[in-house]
């Protein structure tokens, strides 16, 4: 099955340089943009989408689906990489937010002040 347009989770983003971005918002679609798991927990058909308009820009340019993955280790390994990831983020969030409350915290003109010796 492919990814499952009718679905509410699903997104799709075009950017500047003409690619195409397919993905499930709630992260259930380990093997996008290609296909959503079969008989997917998350799947909400798409109520309605008042305001939207549905174009037709992204059906016309699927992605080559991949050759089927025999060694289901994979998609562990790409599971242990976002995990990782995900743990150096929180890391470097928290550098990014001292090194703000640091620079609020002193005033602005101390820069300017000469030093006493």
């Amino acid at each position: 099955m492919g990814m499952r347009e009718d679905c509410r989770h699903y997104e799709s983003r075009t950017y500047a340089s003409g690619e195409i971005v397919r993905m499930c918002r709630i992260d259930l679609a380990p093997e996008a943009p290609w296909r959503c798991p079969e008989n997917c927990v998350g799947y909400e058909l798409r109520g309605f989408d008042a305001g939207w308009t549905i174009g037709s820009l992204t059906q016309n340019r699927q992605p080559a689906e991949p050759p089927p993955v025999i060694d289901e280790s994979v998609a562990a390994l790409l599971d242990q990489a976002e995990d990782h990831i995900n743990s150096v983020g929180d890391e470097i969030l928290a550098e990014v937010r001292a090194e703000r409350e640091k620079a609020q915290k002193s005033k602005p003109w101390d820069r300017f002040r000469r030093k006493r010796k």
